[in-house]
C-alpha cells in the first residue's frame, strides 16, 4: 500500500512524523511506498539524525507549510504548495493510495474536499472517531469536519459511520444513536428532533434513538451521530478527562507509602486502562464521504500516533469502505438532500 504523509504537519513535525514513519516500517509489512511529503532538505536531516533509511521512502518536495493560524480557505488558496495539498494532490492522480496528517485540521479537511471531491450522494464529509467505553469500542461521527449541519448531513453521517463500523469494526448490524440530552424523543434542539424523524425512516439504518453523556461511556450504541461541533467537544473532553483522571491517581499514589506499594501492585492494570483509552493507539481519524482516504491525527500526535495513523491509512485501504457507503448513500439519495 502507498501512503502519503504530511510530514510537516503537527505540532513536533518533522520529528515525530519520521520517528512515527520508523515504526511503521518495523511493523507494517503491507506498507509498500511512503511518500515523505514536505521541505527536503528539512526531511532528509531529521532521517539522517533518527538513522532512517528504506527503499519503500520516497521524498516529495513542498515548499510551504500550514500554520495554525491560516483558515482552512486560505491554506489551500493561498498556499497551493504546501505539504498537505501536495499530498492530497498524490492521492487524486493516484500515485497514493491514502493521505496521513496530524496537521492543520481545516486545511487537511479543505484540501481533501477541494482536491479529492465527495463520493455521490455525500455531499459533506465528517471526520470518524474511533472511541472506547466499558463496553465495546464506538464510532463518533462527525468529530469535527462541519460545525454547522443540517439534519440530512447527519443521516449522511449515520450511512457513513454504519458502513465503517460493518466493514472495519466487524459489526453485523450496527446501532446507531443520535447525540442528545435526554433519552427521551421529545428532547434535543431543533437539529436533534428533526434528524431523529429523517433517521427513523431511513431503512437500513439500525437506528435506536437518542442517546446522552453516559451512555456513550458505558453502553453506547455502535455509532454515534452528531454535529461537528459537539462532537469535537465530546472527543476533546475525552481526551483531557482521561488525561486528568490518571494524574490524580498518580498523584494519590505517592501520598503515603501503603498507596505506593498498591500502585506498583496495580501497575499493569493501569497500564492497561491506559492502553485502551490513549489516542495514540488509534493514531487518526478517517474524513469519510470523499473520494479518496483522508486520515487526520492530533497535532500533538507522538510517534506511535503516527505509527497508528499509518496502519489506519494501509487498513482502510484494506477494507474499501467507500464503495459502500456510495451504494447506501445512492439508495436514500432523496433523504440524504438538504433542500435549496
Amino acid at each position: 500500500m502507498k501512503i502519503a504523509l504530511d510530514v510537516m504537519g503537527g505540532d513536533y513535525a518533522p520529528q515525530n512524523p519520521i520517528a512515527g514513519v520508523k515504526l511503521a516500517l518495523e511493523s507494517l509489512p503491507a506498507l509498500t511506498k511512503l511518500f515523505l511529503v514536505g521541505i527536503p532538505d528539512v526531511i532528509e536531516q531529521e532521517l539522517k539524525r533518527q538513522g532512517v533509511s528504506s527503499p519503500k521512502l520516497e521524498i516529495v518536495p513542498a515548499s510551504q507549510v500550514v500554520d495554525m493560524s491560516d483558515s482552512g480557505l486560505d491554506a489551500v488558496r493561498k498556499k497551493k504548495d504546501s505539504s498537505i495539498s501536495r499530498a492530497v494532490d498524490l492521492v487524486k492522480e493516484g500515485t497514493a493510495d491514502a493521505v496521513v496528517s496530524a496537521g492543520h485540521t481545516g486545511a487537511a479537511v479543505t484540501a481533501s474536499l477541494v482536491k479529492m471531491r465527495t463520493l455521490k450522494n455525500i455531499e459533506r464529509p465528517a471526520i470518524a472517531s474511533i472511541m472506547p467505553s466499558l463496553t465495546k469500542q464506538w464510532l463518533l461521527i462527525d468529530a469535527g469536519a462541519n460545525p454547522d449541519s443540517e439534519p440530512p448531513h447527519l443521516v449522511q453521517n449515520a450511512i457513513m459511520g454504519s458502513a465503517f463500523a460493518r466493514h472495519v469494526l466487524g459489526r453485523e448490524s450496527p446501532t446507531v444513536g443520535l447525540m442528545s440530552n435526554g433519552t427521551e424523543e421529545e428532547k434535543g434542539n431543533a437539529l436533534c428532533k428533526e434528524t431523529s424523524k429523517l433517521l427513523r425512516k431511513t431503512e437500513g439504518i439500525n437506528f435506536v434513538g437518542n442517546v446522552e453523556g453516559h451512555d456513550v461511556w458505558e453502553t453506547p450504541p455502535d455509532v454515534v451521530v452528531c454535529d461537528g461541533f459537539t462532537g469535537n467537544v465530546i472527543l476533546k473532553n475525552a481526551e483531557a478527562l482521561a488525561h486528568a483522571i490518571f494524574g490524580m491517581v498518580k498523584r494519590e499514589i505517592h501520598v503515603s507509602w501503603r498507596t505506593k506499594i498498591g500502585g506498583l501492585l496495580a501497575k499493569p492494570a493501569f497500564k492497561r486502562v491506559h492502553k485502551n483509552t490513549s489516542p495514540d493507539e488509534i493514531g487518526g481519524m478517517p474524513l469519510l464521504g470523499l473520494n479518496g482516504i483522508t486520515i487526520i491525527s492530533h497535532g500533538g500526535a507522538s510517534p506511535l500516533a503516527m505509527k497508528n495513523a499509518i496502519r489506519q491509512a494501509c487498513e482502510s485501504v484494506k477494507h474499501q469502505v467507500n464503495p459502500h457507503i456510495e451504494a447506501a448513500a445512492t439508495a436514500h439519495a432523496n433523504t440524504l438532500h438538504v433542500q435549496a
